[in-house]
């Protein structure tokens, strides 16, 4: 058992541009620039220590109050709105500068979540909005029936950062509707129908990729995406079968492995299941197999290192295509490649993008091969607002942006030394199964024992969640059974805001196991 080690070093947010000054005793900026607001929690523990400085100063929040907001919510909006809201005590989001966010009262949190591992180079940074604005003051929108300088120098830029023969790109206003489309171009292209996705996924919320999905909560009691089916997902942590060497990530799992060197025995079992479902669940010819390098809404669950490549040549003897879904791993998160398909060794023959593409701006891609891009010109598609000129100039200066401050660099290192870090409170507490991912895609999956690996009750699950919130950090949730934390932040975080997470995880951990006894 490893002994757990949080402390701050001192560092500085290398990649914001923003200096740090001496950190306060739990000092938070308020809206008019002082530095005096205590933490929200009733104490503060004396072993948690400060939160990392940050001399970024919030304008002082005078809108609408908490009141009426949750009065409209409930009210205007749609009650899907209400029902996803995060925490039994929400947080009110008021403003946001890199990795950090404040909310109406002028509290500071950690953003490790980053909209839902949205965005991605931080919030307003200066380098993107600057390019924002410049934007803004020469033309908004215009479509594709006119030719715009904006969508061609960004198209050129994104293809430049793909392999060889994905050099097509469509541009799309989110991850579903480039998902959506790349159902459509594989059924177009194949002449086949049938599509396979993992267990666990998620690929949108449209009707046509709700079928793509295979996650009970994002199902609705209704016909969605017909010819869909679904194959085992090749878990090494929760499936029937995993070992200590499976994965491509600086942490494997907990259970034991005999295979030898090389060779990779629950990678052939997981093989086998989907041999299975093309010999039980979909006809000879099929149209497409979609999946995530590293699932996100799954929980940041990895594979087998030769899993991708051996299902993509079963997927291609069959006639389908290989579709990559990078809506959450693209553009650097993984740390060791742009693309997380390229941790497999492999090329997908369609890649689909959002999320990052524009650090929250809305945006998507679907980037594929010429003859795959000439099975859509059989009708006519027309898109409002694909590829304006507003969204190009955001993306672009994503590209430029992550280049220049060295941002997939830093979600290598700072990931694993995160990832690390985790695996060591793994070792520290039980109900810590499993710490998976690369980069800055990581899960931390809860149990109730190491030995049944059973899933962590949703009630501890939001326990340790609102405890880490009002401690100032925010993460996500995910898992077929929300059974795993979800940490994607913005990818400029530094080893000194990890240290900070480190110590209130710890902390939130170890308060709930205390409340056990």
């Amino acid at each position: 058992m490893f002994k757990v080690v949080s402390s701050l070093r001192g560092r500085c947010a290398v990649l914001s541009g923003q200096p740090c000054c001496s950190p306060g005793l739990a000092k938070l900026h308020l809206g008019s620039g002082a530095v005096c607001q205590k933490s929200a929690l009733k104490y503060q523990p004396a072993d948690l220590p400060d939160m990392p400085s940050c001399n970024f100063k919030p304008e002082e929040y005078k809108g609408m109050s908490k009141e009426r907001m949750m009065e409209i919510r409930r009210q205007n909006c749609n009650p899907m709105v209400m029902k996803i809201t995060y925490y039994k005590k929400p947080v009110f989001i008021h403003q946001g500068n890199m990795q950090w966010l404040w909310d109406v009262d002028g509290k500071r949190y950690l953003d490790l979540f980053a909209g839902v591992a949205t965005v991605s180079l931080g919030h307003c940074h200066p380098k993107v909005t600057a390019a924002t604005q410049r934007q803004l003051e020469r033309l908004w929108h215009t479509t594709n029936i006119y030719i715009h300088p904006t969508i061609h120098e960004y198209c050129e830029k994104l293809a430049s950062h793909l392999p060889d023969p994905l050099k097509v790109v469509y541009l799309t206003n989110s991850g579903s509707e480039a998902n959506d489309l790349a159902m459509l171009m594989s059924r177009l292209y194949t002449g086949n129908f049938d599509i396979i996705t993992f267990r666990g996924s998620y690929h949108g919320g449209t009707q046509q990729t709700m079928g793509l999905t295979s996650n009970s909560p994002y199902k609705y009691p209704i016909a969605t995406g017909l010819g869909c089916s679904n194959t085992m997902c090749p878990d090494v942590f929760r499936g029937p079968w995993g070992g200590s060497h499976c994965r491509d990530s600086p942490v494997q799992t907990i259970r034991e492995c005999g295979c030898a060197q090389g060779h990779c025995m629950a990678n052939d079992k997981y093989i086998g299941q989907l041999k299975e479902t093309f010999a039980t669940s979909v006809p000879s010819r099929i149209a497409a197999f979609f999946a995530e390098p590293i699932q996100g809404m799954g929980g940041a669950v990895q594979y087998p290192k030769n899993y991708l490549k051996e299902a993509y040549k079963l997927v291609r003897e069959r006639g389908g295509i290989c579709i990559a879904d990078e809506v959450q791993t693209g553009f650097g998160r993984t740390g060791n490649h742009f693309w997380g398909f390229q941790g497999y060794d492999v090329i997908p023959d369609v890649v689909t993008m959002a999320k990052g593409i524009g650090t929250g701006f809305p945006m998507g891609a679907v980037v594929t091969t010429p003859e795959i891009a000439a099975s859509f010109g059989k009708a006519f598609h027309f898109n409002t607002f694909g590829g304006s000129p507003l969204a190009c100039a955001v993306a672009s200066s994503v590209l430029d942006t992550i280049k220049e401050d060295g941002t997939q660099q830093n979600s290598l290192i700072v990931g694993t030394y995160l990832m690390t870090e985790l695996a060591n409170l793994r070792d520290k507490y039980e109900i810590i199964g499993d710490v998976r991912g690369k980069g800055l895609q990581i899960g931390v999956e809860m149990v109730k024992d190491k030995a049944s690996r059973d899933p962590l009750p949703p009630e501890a699950m939001s326990k340790i969640f609102e405890d880490i919130k009002d401690m100032g950090v925010l993460i996500g949730k995910g898992g077929i059974y929300g059974q795993t934390f979800r940490i994607q932040p913005p990818m400029c975080i530094t080893k000194e805001d990890v240290d900070f997470f480190l110590a209130v995880f710890d902390k939130a951990i170890h308060g709930y196991m205390d409340n056990k006894k």
